[in-house]
């Protein structure tokens, strides 16, 4: 048996989802800005998936705009925002995906701003409290924390930091990747300047994204090059890709109550057989329901010496699963999230996530494998 527990990283692709786009790359390949027939055929396709995706999100199509991923979304509301705001501050915290710390730290390197950090405790919760002091003791700031960490899946509570945000006029992005289509945005209440989505963690492809940027804001693109996207990035759009997005997300929303109650009852049983099969484990971050991404569960093993050795034993075993973020994944340099929250840096971590895909049959197997693998090392 081989067992994928690394959704967070990436998920397969819906095979409704890979239906729809066949349909277009069979079908439909004029170029969307072409005037032609051809052109026009594959434009309405675009703005079908753009009116889908923003009637989901209770926005405007027109604060919808696509790109190549969750990436390229967070740095084009990073850098326009520092750019064309004038901004000089930035408020984020030490647990960030690296699409937003590295860019913030290359924004600090360039001297283009100052970056404070809000202080998050042992699970990975943001202090609302030290993020209102940072606010009113600085000039106009950005922002930037996200809705759940894909590490340790802690949740930060985005509508409350919104509402903080606007008592003290500051421009909120909130990287958004890990929750799209796992949890139901209403922007026409929830106070946010910038979501971002990537296609490949809901089961849509790799490659695509977009980033929602909401009416009151104006920023200049990130990338030049061509008046696509309303003149906001440059490039001829990603057209099946695009469609698979909003079929992917129109799957997700369809069926997000089912799968959530199902996900987080494969998330419970998982925990629960590790607590009785492995003396000592504990769990990073939040794992409550209410506090904690449904998909993720970070499991701290007691100290043995297996260290990294432990994520290819699984791997030899048949059990896909990540040390942490999988941008970490084959390196030396370990979690930042890990040392954020000040775990344990002896104890071997590793992150299972699922998906509706995943079996309690698969969980099972993961765990004996685990016992045995446990049981050699000790």
């Amino acid at each position: 048996m081989r067992v994928y527990f690394d959704n967070a990283a990436t998920t397969p692709v819906d095979k409704e989802v890979l239906q729809e786009m066949i349909q277009v790359m069979e079908n439909q390949f004029g170029n969307p800005s072409s005037i032609h027939a051809h052109g026009r055929e594959v434009r309405t396709l675009l703005e079908r998936a753009r009116k889908t995706v923003a009637n989901l999100f209770h926005a405007s199509p027109s604060e919808f705009f696509f790109t190549s991923g969750g990436t390229e979304a967070d740095n084009m509301a990073i850098k326009g925002t520092v750019a064309d705001y004038g901004i000089k501050h930035v408020i984020s915290s030490r647990i960030e995906h690296h699409a937003v710390s590295h860019t913030l730290e290359a924004l600090q390197e360039s001297g283009a701003i100052k970056l404070s950090f809000v202080d998050v405790d042992a699970k990975g919760n943001v202090d609302l409290q030290h993020l209102e002091e940072l606010l009113r003791s600085n000039e106009r700031s950005l922002v930037s924390l996200m809705h759940a960490n894909n590490e340790i899946g802690t949740l930060t509570d985005i509508v409350k930091v919104g509402d903080i945000c606007e008592q003290y006029q500051a421009i909120f992005h909130c990287d958004t990747v890990q929750t799209m289509g796992h949890y139901r945005h209403d922007l026409s209440k929830l106070k946010v300047h910038f979501l971002v989505c990537a296609a490949h963690k809901l089961h849509g492809p790799k490659g695509v994204g977009f980033l929602y940027i909401n009416h009151a804001i104006k920023i200049k693109p990130l990338l030049f090059g061509g008046s696509q996207e309303r003149n906001m990035r440059g490039g001829t759009e990603n057209i099946p890709g695009i469609v698979g997005l909003a079929k992917a997300l129109e799957i997700a929303y369809r069926d997000m109550d089912a799968h959530q109650q199902y996900i987080q009852g494969l998330k419970s049983y998982m925990k629960q057989r590790l607590e009785e099969s492995i003396p000592g484990v504990t769990f990073n971050g939040e794992t409550a329901p209410e506090k904690s991404l449904y998909t993720v569960l970070n499991v701290s093993f007691p100290e043995s010496g297996m260290g990294d050795m432990l994520l290819f034993s699984l791997d030899i075993a048949g059990i896909s699963a990540s040390g942490g973020s999988a941008c970490s994944s084959g390196t030396d340099i370990g979690s930042h999230v890990l040392r954020g929250i000040h775990a344990d840096p002896n104890r071997p971590s590793i992150r299972f996530s699922f998906s509706k895909y995943n079996t309690k049959e698969e969980i099972d197997f993961a765990i004996e494998k685990i016992k045995e693998i446990c049981s050699e090392k000790a």
